[in-house]
């Protein structure tokens, strides 16, 4: 198996990875939504760029743990909450639905452990109060502070010096500050109860987490003191993650995470995504407007993680029709296996798998070196056109089952493009797919018989109620039957 290598943020360098733990398994967390709203395809980008590095470990050989937290209590959160005048729990539990639907919908693997910030409040507790102890942070007008001067390795992810740090980038740290702080660069662990806020009880009174303080203590909850790849948006690494590190070696005096890997942002149609432009969708948008599923985690894949996307309607587009280009070359495989060509004899390889089982281990090592999906991709669509240059201009080539479902399945275990899903042809369907295809022989011969025409376009209607659709081939040779399954099948 081929090493992989992923540009460290906080090594400035693409790092050979090598998994901390003794028992190999891989300890993996990624900053969640804040569920106050449906997620837009700029946080997409992020959740399928990590859908595709767990897959690429698990392919890899690698048993990965994957936690996600959800962050169900904030400033949105607790606004829209209030402007439904709903409870809060209630209010957040339709995003959160929404979310993993979504993430289903993109052929996301789900996150093996998926905590909510609001049921890991005495964990946090806990955090704040051995923080406390350790004299990293202090308690000021009953909000809680981390003390950032008493923490000398601050900075290291990010590159920045404490002098005349503020909020940061993030938009969900700004409204996180509080007067009554030691220093300007202190960021707040606990914030004090406001009037008609939700509230927890605590040592140093009612109130609720800060932002940074939920995912340090769900993630050493779901993966210890020290784990392996900590992933998000570029715009986590400051202050956001740069204060989890803080905290989280703060309180343990371990390292917290070994690799830390960003992808960079979404733009559309070259700007900043916003909805006064008209340039905002949400995944759902996208959906109604007629695109494909995995269109969308296909143009969401196109661009190498750690370079922005310029996401544009063209250019999903383009990417349904490569997932066609993908889907045509493997039902053109089933419909020859259908037929009963291929063959199961491993005594000799074809010219097809030899091909095929090349391109497979290149795009192994292309993933394997941090990430390069696109590269990965062009290689996928070199694979589909020698399968269509192979078994589309013959339909009595020789190859082999195993090795072309082989591929497909390889490609759809580190994609998740879903290709491959279905590999047979119910027997009904084939009955009348080979009774269509023996009309056709015979209108070949007899083309102006119009009660042959009748029966063919009859045969292929009933195959169409069955949820399949038909692509003849040339006169002569057989069809090539799809079940129904993307946007543009109709």
């Amino acid at each position: 198996m081929s090493s992989l290598r992923f540009f460290n943020t906080l090594t400035g360098a693409v790092d050979e990875f090598e998994p901390s733990a003794p028992d190999g398994i891989v300890g993996f967390y990624a900053c969640g939504p804040t569920v106050y709203d449906f997620a837009h395809i700029g946080n997409f980008r992020s959740f399928v760029f990590e859908d595709l590095l767990r897959r690429v470990l698990e392919v890899h050989g690698f048993r990965v743990k994957h936690v996600m937290n959800l962050t169900d209590v904030d400033d949105k959160t607790i606004a829209g909450a209030a402007r439904e005048n709903k409870p809060l729990e209630e209010y957040t539990a339709r995003f959160i639905e929404a979310f993993n639907q979504d993430l289903g919908t993109l052929n996301c693997l789900l996150p093996h452990e998926q905590p909510r910030a609001t049921r890991k409040i005495p964990l946090m507790l806990d955090l704040i109060a051995r923080l406390i102890d350790r004299g990293m942070a202090y308690e000021s007008g009953g909000s809680v502070y981390y003390r950032v001067a008493k923490f000398s390795d601050y900075g290291k992810l990010s590159k920045k010096k404490i002098e005349g740090n503020l909020a940061g980038a993030s938009e969900r740290v700004d409204a996180d500050e509080y007067e009554s702080k030691e220093q300007v660069s202190d960021f707040v662990l606990w914030k004090a109860a406001k009037e008609g806020e939700p509230f927890w009880p605590s040592p140093w009174g009612n109130g609720r987490p800060g932002w940074h303080i939920e995912c340090s203590a769900m993630s050493m909850e779901g993966l210890g003191p020290t784990f392996d790849i900590h992933a998000g948006g570029e715009d986590l690494i400051f202050p956001h993650h740069e204060n989890e590190i803080a905290q989280s070696e703060g309180a343990t005096g371990l390292p917290f995470v070994k690799y830390w890997l960003h992808c960079k942002f979404l733009l559309v149609d070259g700007e900043k995504m916003s909805k006064s432009k008209g340039n905002f969708y949400t995944l759902r948008d996208l959906l109604a407007k007629g695109y494909d599923p995995m269109a969308i985690r296909c143009a969401l894949l196109s661009t190498h993680y750690r370079a922005p996307l310029n996401f544009t309607l063209e250019g999903l587009k383009d990417a349904g029709e490569f997932i066609r280009k993908l889907d045509e070359a493997f039902w053109l495989c089933v419909s020859r296996c259908s037929n009963s060509e291929g063959r199961d004899d491993e005594s000799a390889k074809d010219p097809l798998s030899a091909e095929l089982s090349r391109i497979a281990a290149e795009i192994r090592a292309a993933l394997g070196q941090d990430l390069n999906a696109s590269a990965a991709l062009a290689l996928l669509l070199e694979g589909v056109k020698s399968i269509n240059k192979t078994l589309g201009t013959d339909s009595n080539a020789p190859f082999s089952r195993k090795d072309v479902f082989q591929f497909f399945d390889e490609a759809d275990a580190v994609f998740g493009f879903a290709v491959a899903a279905d590999k047979q042809i119910p027997a009904e369907v084939s009955l009348l797919m080979r009774e269509r295809d023996d009309v056709r022989r015979q209108v070949a011969a007899d083309k102006k018989n119009q009660s042959l025409w009748q029966k063919s376009d009859e045969l292929r209607r009933g195959i169409q109620a069955m949820g399949w659709m038909v692509k003849d081939g040339k006169p002569g040779e057989p069809s090539v039957l799809k079940r129904k399954r993307r946007a543009w099948d109709v």
